[in-house]
């Protein structure tokens, strides 16, 4: 019926305000935690409330969470790509550096997947694509030349390192899992990664004394950041065209580097505007094409 379709996209649109909210509060939750307790031990414990809040929201809405014969080691593969190499890259670079600067650092991630994709997959490079590169390179390099007077700032390569880390293993392995369940143990497998790490490098989690807005922080980031933000995504690319659905993946940053000024009072310069306009261009060329799906989880 086309009243009820119309309603189900006016639905989906709500979703996608409330995915950029959830994901571009995420980086100021983890700011916050991140005062206290170290990035190993936020996403040990973040993870593990993210997979068990997703696992739960795909049993009542009844998805399959079977993965295919064969598809296992693709899942864990790709759950230390995009949950594990993310999360703990993403940490050490709001530790190392303006939260602001390494969301828009790690936002320029779809052309990294386009370039990628390019030279691992053999996809087209048309005009669109070269466009974006060409505006990213130009928007990263008036970002960051300032910040190399006092010689390297490591949170560069953490955060361009986020962007890295899940561009094109998903779309090379083919996984034909549904979506959801795609997410769900990906999560699982990116915590035991996490977990593997943070016993080899710091023991076991330190997560007491903590004071009580560390607590709200380490909530917000698992039951919204890694477990409902991760449903809402699958539940839009569903629902609404490509190019809405991406729609989302813009928003986050608006509403992190926004969020990161305001309540982290962080101050953007001259260059982090120009660099962050630029980089933003550089995202719209390659997710607002026409006909041209994602199904990237743009945490």
């Amino acid at each position: 019926m086309p009243h009820t379709k119309v309603g189900v996209a006016g639905s989906a649109r709500l979703l996608v305000i409330l995915l950029a909210f959830a994901w571009g509060l995420n980086w100021i939750a983890a700011a916050v935690a991140l005062r206290e307790i170290s990035p190993w031990s936020l996403r040990v414990v973040g993870s593990g409330i993210g997979a068990v809040t997703l696992f739960t929201a795909a049993l009542l809405t009844q998805h399959r969470l079977r993965v295919p014969r064969g598809e296992y080691v693709h899942v864990m593969i790709a759950g230390f790509f995009n949950v594990a190499a993310f999360q703990i890259l993403s940490g050490f670079a709001q530790l190392s550096g303006a939260t602001s600067r390494a969301i828009i650092i790690t936002y320029s991630m779809p052309i990294w997947t386009v370039m990628l994709s390019t030279l691992v997959l053999g996809e087209r490079l048309n005009r669109i694509r070269v466009l974006a590169f060409g505006l990213c390179v130009v928007g990263l390099t008036i970002l960051l030349w300032p910040l190399f007077a006092n010689g390297f700032p490591l949170f560069v390569l953490y955060s361009l390192g986020c962007a890295l880390s899940w561009c094109v293993y998903v779309k090379w392995a083919k996984m034909h899992l549904e979506p959801l369940a795609n997410a769900a143990w990906q999560l699982v497998f990116g915590l035991l990664f996490i977990a593997a790490g943070s016993f080899a490098f710091e023991g076991h989690p330190h997560l007491w004394p903590i004071s009580r807005d560390t607590i709200f922080a380490i909530l917000f980031v698992g039951l919204f950041g890694a477990g409902l933000a991760h449903f809402l995504w699958w539940a839009i690319v569903g629902r609404l065209p490509a190019i809405t659905a991406s729609l989302g993946s813009l928003i986050v940053p608006v509403v992190g580097v926004t969020a990161s000024a305001i309540y982290l009072g962080e101050r953007l310069t001259t260059a982090d505007i120009i660099g962050f306009v630029l980089i933003f261009a550089a995202a719209s060329c390659v997710l607002l094409q026409p006909n041209v799906k994602h199904a990237e989880m743009p945490e």
